[in-house]
């Protein structure tokens, strides 16, 4: 069992057979139309701010995730493997069996006050919610977010989001607040905006059309707002009038920038994303193992081909092209320079690597 790191402090080591949840967890269900068969387990984490491994290519130090599991289901998602040290499963287990750490907003300000991050210099970005989606339905009952980004105000900390959830509006006002004195800035994940698309492959997710309308609505109030157009499906969002329709409607949103990824199925998402594409699209399964049936990556001339459409896409739209030219508010109030970096800020012919 893996879930020390959410035993609370002073709790007893566990036994020969340890319980699943450590002491004083709780797991509740709520009866309404947005939660029936979500079963949530209440802990206690012993620590919020985590250093992310030197050996991941992620332009963060540090993490902050109040989640684990996400109920946007969306059926590639890469940290579905995160699930098993928790020995629940990586398919409907992640899907609907949500760890919420209910004190993250106070383990945030006493942990963002150390020295390891106050004295740094440069400050390091501190990504939040890369593992699971912070502003997942979850988070409109336990709103764990206000605290959390009241806290990296408080200590000035630079920080960057990454959703797929139309929550994060709720929170506007902070963000805009954080953005006068650190380095602020958001991403949303939109791949495609087909919608015949979107609901089968992320069936708990807002559309992709209202994330579009969250950067918009960002970006007009001066927080540096882009789009990680990810993930790209091999055969099913990657043709040239898919790629072009989602980087007009990303251009049309204002996104101070575009990162296209390419689907990459990692242990847990492989899984359960192979099962879905058999029942769904059972004739691209021999495309798909000749793609993948050497690892979790596309090969890398594919994913260079694609990265490219997308790059003259963004330049022919121009994606990025207010921003250089007219300054994007990301921290102070004189500032005027591009988005600070974000958890998908990378080379688009790169992978993330985090877990």
């Amino acid at each position: 069992m893996r879930w020390d790191n959410l035993r609370p402090s002073g709790a007893a080591e566990p036994g020969p057979a340890p319980a699943l949840f450590p002491e004083g967890a709780v797991a509740r269900t709520f009866d309404a139309p947005g939660f029936r068969g979500i079963t949530f387990y209440e802990v206690r984490a012993r620590s919020i701010v985590n250093r992310v491994p030197a050996t991941s290519r992620v332009p963060f130090e540090y993490t902050i995730n109040p989640y684990r599991g996400c109920t946007h289901a969306c059926v590639y998602c890469f940290a579905r493997n995160s699930h098993s040290y928790l020995d629940l499963g990586t398919g409907r287990d992640f899907d609907s069996k949500i760890i919420v750490k209910v004190n993250a907003a106070e383990l945030a300000r006493r942990e963002l006050a150390a020295p390891r991050l106050r004295a740094a210099d440069p400050r390091p970005v501190v990504a939040i919610g890369p593992n699971a989606d912070c502003y997942q339905r979850a988070e409109g009952r336990y709103r764990l977010m206000p605290g959390i980004l009241r806290a990296l105000i408080d200590a000035a900390q630079p920080f960057g989001i990454l959703t797929k959830g139309t929550l994060i509006l709720r929170d506007i006002d902070l963000l805009a607040e954080a953005a006068e004195v650190t380095r602020v800035g958001v991403d949303v994940s939109v791949g495609f905006t087909d919608e015949r698309a979107w609901r089968p492959v992320e069936p708990g997710t807002p559309s992709p059309r209202a994330r579009l309308e969250v950067c918009a609505r960002l970006n007009e109030r001066g927080i540096g707002c882009g789009v990680l157009m990810a993930p790209i499906l091999p055969y099913l969002t990657d043709g040239p009038r898919a790629l072009e329709a989602a980087v007009r409607e990303i251009a049309e949103a204002g996104a101070v920038r575009i990162v296209p990824i390419v689907l990459h199925l990692r242990p847990g998402a492989r899984e359960w994303f192979m099962a879905w594409l058999s029942r769904e699209h059972p004739r691209l399964v021999p495309r798909y193992l000749e793609l993948y049936g050497r690892g979790a990556y596309a090969p890398r001339a594919y994913q260079e081909r694609v990265a490219d459409q997308v790059r003259r896409l963004a330049e022919r739209y121009g994606i990025g092209a207010a921003a250089a030219r007219d300054g994007v508010r990301t921290g102070g109030r004189a500032a005027s320079r591009a988005a600070a970096p974000l958890p998908s800020a990378v080379s688009p012919a790169e992978q993330l690597t985090l877990l």
